[in-house]
């Protein structure tokens, strides 16, 4: 990645998911990020090695048609500059900004409003029970423990509640996969562990996640984005909607 001309003539290599040049973000406060380069090919998981803020979340946000960016040109999932088309192409989870979730909220109550969400209007959808929890739940778990239905999503281990937050984030299976923060989880073992859950996913949609932390040796990451030098940990000020 570098600061590079965002006139001069480009075009995404084949297989590639994410393609941008001279992109950046201004907020309501100040600069947010870039100008920047970053070209992510498509499939496996995909870490954005940064410092944990505005900035990196503004990237992630923009990389999933969340956030309309002010220069540069973007291309993801082959639109280019074309926020509205992403999002409806992708999914976004653990990022507090959208997803975050009412710590008395149960496990039960979660995965049922989801399934409304996901259901047609007129179909009634009741309550669900653990085999509903499991429908939802169990790709993404893998050999993790499921949540209990009746748990209160503030009571479960940091890992089970970022895995039932991609859960439900990630129902309809969409080629881009955007996970908020691997390093929000403090302890080692688990981080890897939801690594681990993130490359399973990436067998068969595009990931991308972020994290601070070195990755664990051996993990089988696609891609590792360097952003330290480009990406500051500021929190100035950020928009969330694509305009």
């Amino acid at each position: 990645m570098s600061v590079t001309d965002p006139s001069a003539s480009w075009a995404p290599a084949p297989g590639t998911l994410v393609s941008a040049r001279g992109i950046e973000l201004d907020g309501p406060w100040g600069h947010v990020f870039g100008p920047l380069d970053l070209d992510i090919d498509e499939g496996g998981v995909s870490v954005l090695a940064a410092p944990a803020g505005a900035a990196r979340t503004a990237l992630m946000m923009a990389l999933c048609g969340r956030m309309r960016l002010t220069g540069g040109s973007l291309t993801v999932l082959g639109y280019e500059d074309q926020p509205r088309k992403v999002f409806a192409h992708s999914a976004i989870a653990c990022m507090n900004e959208l997803d975050e979730v009412p710590p008395s909220v149960t496990v039960r109550d979660l995965v049922t409003e989801q399934k409304r969400w996901d259901s047609p209007w007129y179909r009634l959808v009741p309550r669900v029970d653990e085999r509903g929890v499991a429908d939802m739940c169990e790709e993404v778990f893998g050999d993790v423990e499921l949540p209990h239905l009746r748990a209160f999503i503030d009571d479960l281990p940091e890992l089970q509640q970022m895995l039932l937050r991609i859960a439900v984030a990630n129902t309809r299976r969409p080629p881009l996969l955007v996970v908020g923060r691997l390093d929000r989880i403090a302890d080692d073992a688990e981080r890897a562990v939801l690594l681990e859950r993130l490359i399973a996913l990436g067998e068969t949609q595009s990931v991308i996640t972020a994290d601070v932390n070195p990755i664990p040796p051996g993990a089988a990451v696609r891609t590792l984005v360097d952003l330290h030098d480009l990406l500051g940990p500021g929190d100035i000020g950020v928009m969330t909607e694509t305009g």
